[in-house]
């Protein structure tokens, strides 16, 4: 594998079908080296029988098309693709074709340093001396023959749309105009480059147009098509491209987690017998916005509670013509919708406007995905085209006629992209909604057909749920709302847990100074020499100097004349805020175990157990239908393709794919571990139908040994050195989403149904640290009620308060325990769990790791006074209300050996 393709898929973080993309063109540019007057038809041959899906460039010079899916990242692949053919070929000049002026201002911005979605960040070459952007607005003022021209990666981007309109007639594009600098036109410069190379985005929009085979004429190296739609329709059906050599389509991003989860939604025994096709369109409009208004509290709740940014989510109406637009508008914006909440929300895109006025339109739908923008819904005619690459888009209701596989594949495009970049876990974030009652049966019925590869998921409506309104409770702790602190980015949503409650300080400008007291203790609590422990914030030099920090932060009240105000008593003040900390705090050390000297991390030696790989033969047959139905990167050719040299390489290719792989420094047990592969096969097949095993299950395989090493991990060090970076960290909110007409219900009391224990907000609690809590268990509420009756405070941690971190196979992922508490003499960190889970490998990973930081929290606390942790991981059946805390801890109190 060339090293330029493994280090620029790592810094440019490329996903799997990106990196294979990478792969291939890597292996294109050894089997046909690219140059000026190349006989194409034999780099088509030569091509051809290693990628039998190129069957014609469709060009007069060498272009291949890489099909990948909406959401996957083709723009970052071509950053990849310019990286690469620069670093490994020495390639300097390229021109990328934009399909339209919204795509066209996109790309410029993404080519262009220091803008957040730059292609080129992690390439140390670019960040030093980056890439000249040269657009179809500037071209003319560039100075091709200066010496500051010269040696610099140039990328010419054009968009495609204005040279169409430029050419009609007959008539010349501007780019063949005349230059002053070297008497010819910009365009003759560009075909006379001895590397130019061709890029073109979403080229299934204009491959037949008149700009196109203009651009032909620029003579390139080389052609690279990126599009998520490898077709064209005419007049004669669709014609699919024929030189597609790699295909990712739809299906597979979906499957891999890449783009969202789309789901086709239908009310709960929806029956459309006797209503009209009007009442039909009203109720699925009306359940489209009551889902809306559900995902948005979940969008937010989970945004607080992973303190993440809010997404604003939104809803497309998909109108018959522009007549049906505006009756829909007119609707949404009358007091009878929802009492007028969407009045002021509702936006109708025109799809009448043509040409520049739709582009522009387009380009202002962008605004849609700011927080800050008020519009929850959009009214639009035709599906959106093209680079709108909006990632709030949550919920379509498509109210036009169309058959089932229009409303599939058009429906979902715009709104597949993830908000987060991945997918979270969590479905309501994850999912896309498409509202289909009258046509829920014939889209699911569609998406089952064989040769389908979209697979939809199934949302039925229980209206007795959905009718019920949602809000976000963020429940901050009780020492923040006694300081009046309110939660940040609060929307119309928000509710506050605790808010009834008096604050500790009544006037404002005492209120003012405890916050900034509090700041002030933050900070000192960054410094453990100083303050160990929250207790020795009642320390009168300590005091002092928070006193002192106040009084130089402080900002007098305006109009306040000296002598004639009422002066407040900082110190008091502070003296009320540190008792307010110390009573509603429990010392939580922030713990950094660092290595000494050296450290070696990786794989001992691996004997693999490979009896389970028994796979067959992949007979010739199996093999062209694979090809034949683009199923390349699914199970035949799992690298796209790519022929390696050797049998161990298809073993170590998929191997390095893993991120706690490196080849560097494991390349002798990779090549051991693909050996003993390889060797395994040769036992029961010949070499040519290994070979073809090795290539359809490259990934299974490689998955299968990596699951193996990971029991000989091993990471050595001189020493460990235990760091205390703080003495005590600050509670950090936690956010519910709840049902408004139900209020927290009473601790004390167990629900009717257990099963269903996460719907509930419970309350009443006098020594929770928090006002509200939620349990996913009812053994956890009966602990809820132990530490309420014998622990001196406690609560349930939010994410991120700890920062503990195990092993989960090549992972490292956060470790959250259940429950704190502190009683007169301890420090508890309580795990109830499943009896059967006891002895599960990733519940006892947590607590080796939880036992180390009691450990090393302990060894801190008690040489500055405090009290020791002790870590209790209990037995579900084992809590009962009758049980004390000393008693479960005598029972399942885990030292640290």
């Amino acid at each position: 594998m060339n090293r330029h393709v493994n280090a620029i898929a790592g810094r440019l973080s490329l996903r799997p079908p990106q990196r294979r993309s990478l792969e291939v063109l890597d292996r294109i540019m050894e089997i046909t080296p690219p140059g000026k007057g190349a006989d194409v038809a034999a780099k088509l041959a030569t091509i051809r029988g290693e990628f039998p899906s190129v069957t014609d460039f469709e060009r007069d010079f060498p272009s291949l098309c890489f099909a990948l899916a909406t959401g996957v990242g083709k723009t970052r692949l071509m950053g990849a693709f310019i990286s690469y053919l620069h670093q490994a070929h020495g390639i300097d000049n390229f021109f990328v074709l934009a399909p339209n002026l919204t795509i066209y201002n996109k790309l410029i911005a993404d080519f262009t340093p220091n803008t957040p979605k730059y292609v080129f960040r992690g390439i140390a070459e670019f960040a030093t001396d980056a890439p000249m952007v040269i657009t179809g607005d500037n071209y003319e003022q560039q100075n091709v023959t200066g010496g500051s021209f010269l040696g610099t990666v140039r990328i010419n981007i054009f968009n495609i749309s204005k040279i169409n309109s430029e050419v009609r007639g007959g008539k010349s594009p501007r780019i063949k105009r005349l230059s002053e600098y070297i008497g010819a036109s910009y365009f003759d410069y560009l075909a006379g480059l001895p590397d130019l190379v061709l890029l073109m985005d979403e080229s299934h929009r204009y491959r037949a147009s008149a700009g196109i085979r203009a651009i032909n004429e620029l003579r390139p190296i080389l052609g690279l098509e990126l599009t998520a739609t490898p077709y064209v329709e005419t007049s004669k059906g669709t014609l699919p491209f024929k030189n597609v050599i790699v295909d990712y389509p739809l299906g597979r991003a979906m499957a891999d987690g890449f783009v969202k989860e789309p789901a086709v939604v239908t009310r709960k025994d929806f029956d459309p017998k006797g209503m009209s096709a009007d009442e039909i369109e009203r109720l699925k409009l009306e359940d489209g916005v009551r889902l809306h208004e559900g995902v948005k509290v979940e969008l937010e709740t989970f945004a607080r509670e992973f303190d993440k940014p809010i997404v604003k989510p939104f809803v497309l109406v998909i109108a018959r013509d522009t007549t049906h637009a505006g009756q829909l508008l007119a609707l949404i914006q009358s007091d009878a919708f929802f009492e007028g909440r969407y009045k002021d929300k509702v936006i109708q895109v025109d799809s009448s406007k043509t040409g520049a006025e739709e582009e522009a339109m387009i380009a202002r739908l962008l605004k849609v995905e700011h927080a800050e923008e008020p519009t929850e819904i959009v009214i639009h005619v035709n599906m959106l085209k093209e680079g709108w690459d909006v990632t709030n888009l949550y919920t379509i209701v498509p109210l036009r006629a169309a058959n089932a596989r229009v409303l599939i594949e058009q429906s979902i495009g715009r709104g597949l992209r993830l908000p987060y970049g991945v997918r979270t876990g969590v479905t309501t974030v994850d999912r896309l909604n498409i509202v289909a009652h009258d046509r829920f049966q014939e889209i699911v019925d569609e998406a089952k057909r064989p040769g389908s590869t979209i697979q939809l998921q199934s949302v039925v409506l229980d209206m007795d749920r959905i009718g019920q309104k949602t809000a976000t409770m963020v429940s901050q702790s009780q020492l923040a709302s006694q300081l009046g602190f309110k939660p940040a980015t609060p929307t119309s949503s928000t509710q506050v847990a605790g808010q009834d409650q008096p604050v500790a300080f009544d006037k404002p400008q005492e209120q003012a100074l405890a916050q900034l007291a509090y700041g002030v203790i933050q900070k000192l609590s960054g410094d453990p020499q100083t303050v160990p422990t929250v207790e020795h914030l009642r320390k009168p030099e300590v005091q002092a100097a928070i006193v002192q920090a106040v009084e130089e932060q402080r900002i007098p009240a305006q109009l306040e004349l000296k002598g004639l105000a009422e002066e407040p008593d900082i110190a008091a003040v502070v003296a009320k805020t540190v008792d307010l900390v110390a009573c509603q705090t429990i010392d939580m050390p922030r713990i950094l175990v660092v290595p000494k000297g050296e450290v070696r991390s990786g794989f001992n030696p691996v004997t693999l157990d490979l009896a389970a790989l028994r796979y067959a033969s992949v007979s010739d047959e199996l093999w062209v239908q694979h090809l034949r139905t683009g199923q390349l990167d699914v199970v035949a050719l799992g690298r796209g393709g790519v022929q390696e040299a050797r049998l161990e390489d298809y073993v170590v290719s998929g191997l390095i794919d893993f991120d706690d792989i490196s080849y560097d420094d494991h390349a002798d047990l990779l090549y051991d571990l693909a050996g003993q592969t390889v060797r395994h096969f040769l036992g029961y097949l010949s070499e040519d139908d290994t070979r073809k095993v090795l290539r359809c299950y490259q990934q299974p395989i490689a998955g299968f040994i990596h699951a193996q090493m990971q029991k000989h991990w091993f990471e050595e060090a001189a020493g460990y050195e235990v760091k205390i970076s703080k003495g005590f960290t600050e509670l950090k909110p936690s956010a519910y989403s709840y049902a408004v007409q139900e209020p927290p219900a009473d601790y004390r009391i167990s629900p009717q149904d257990k099963s269903n224990m996460g719907r509930y907000l419970f309350g009443g609690f006098q020594r929770c640290l928090y006002p509200v809590q939620k349990f996913e268990s009812d053994a956890e509420r009966k602990l809820a009620v132990i530490l309420e009756r014998e622990a001196q405070k406690w609560f349930r941690p939010a994410k991120g308060q700890f920062q503990i971190y195990y092993r989960d196979g090549a992972d490292h992922r956060e470790y959250q325990p259940d429950f704190v508490a502190e009683t007169d003499t301890t420090i508890y960190m309580l795990e109830p769990k499943m009896r059967k889970e006891m002895q599960d490998s990733v519940v006892l990973a947590k607590k080796e790791v939880a036992v180390s930081w009691c450990a090393n929290a302990s060894a801190h606390a008690l040489s500055h006074g405090g009290k020791p942790w002790r870590y209790l991981l209990i037995p579900h059946d084992a809590i009962a209300e009758n049980m004390t805390l000393s008693g479960l801890a005598k029972q399942f109190w885990t030292n640290w050996r």
